[in-house]
């Protein structure tokens, strides 16, 4: 890796760019005259060596759309540079192993490791993640809280396909009647939006993610932004969080919820 400039704002990807990471970048613009993306598979995410094997790669398809969006550094390093030694894992904590934790054990160790690691290297000033992965954005803000790290992480807010899918690396694997069905995901969430009250919008996801015979529910909640626990009358920020399946592909999605107190 050669020397970066300063200010940088660091998008950090595993590949297989797409619009919604290209935001991130472009957005990363506005907040530092440099901006550096790195494109790593971090195999300490991944709990099934399949789903390693299978996810895409194309470092310089992907180094093409990182330059045209705007960034000026691409860095895509090898498992040995990122991991010289036997890594030392970092404990995502007790969020870590909450909705996504649940469905994949170690998952966010694996995250929030090299996340670290990568913030070692870079020395961003700022760092961009987007809000449709929303724990991991939760988990990397409570990494940089805890470890007080002198970084600033901006969410970036999640992009939509023309239908209303929220866009995804793994949106490419859905064949025509899957793509049909997990679009029950996103109206799910806007239908809840207007409901008020957490019990009702919690009561509408359910009800209108269950209409879709093809899609399979992990799980559909209300949740506090501040704590990631479920929402309650003191919470001043909410959003719903969905995970399930389309024809063995996993889908997350995510949005603001109205508060009644607001």
């Amino acid at each position: 890796m050669h020397e970066m400039k300063h200010p940088l704002a660091f998008v950090p990807t595993m590949g297989a760019l797409h619009a919604g990471h290209q935001s991130l970048i472009t957005l990363a613009r506005t907040y530092a005259p440099h901006v550096a993306v790195s494109i790593f598979i971090n195999p300490l995410q991944f709990e099934n060596p399949d789903d390693l094997a299978k996810y895409p790669r194309d470092v310089s398809g992907d180094t093409e759309k990182a330059k045209a969006a705007g960034a000026d550094y691409v860095w895509a390093p090898t498992v040995e540079e990122m991991y010289p030694a036997e890594p030392t894992i970092i404990p995502a904590g007790p969020i870590g192993n909450l909705y996504e934790g649940v469905h994949r054990t170690g998952h966010f160790d694996g995250v929030v490791t090299v996340v670290k690691r990568l913030f070692d290297l870079v020395q961003p000033e700022v760092a961009i993640f987007g809000e449709k992965d929303f724990q991991q954005l939760f988990l990397i803000r409570q990494l940089v809280h805890d470890l007080n790290l002198p970084i600033t992480i901006v969410a970036a807010p999640l992009v939509r396909e023309p239908d209303g899918l929220a866009m995804s690396s793994r949106n490419i694997r859905l064949a025509e009647a899957g793509r049909r069905s997990s679009l029950v995901i996103s109206r799910a969430l806007r239908e809840a939006s207007q409901a008020t009250g957490f019990a009702n919008q919690r009561g509408v996801l359910h009800q209108v993610l269950a209409t879709e015979p093809g899609f399979t529910l992990d799980y559909a909640e209300i949740i506090d932004e501040s704590n990631f626990q479920l929402a309650t009358a003191d919470t001043g920020a909410a959003r719903a969080i969905i995970a399930g399946w389309v024809n063995g592909v996993r889908l997350l999605d995510n949005m603001p919820m109205q508060v009644a107190n607001s």
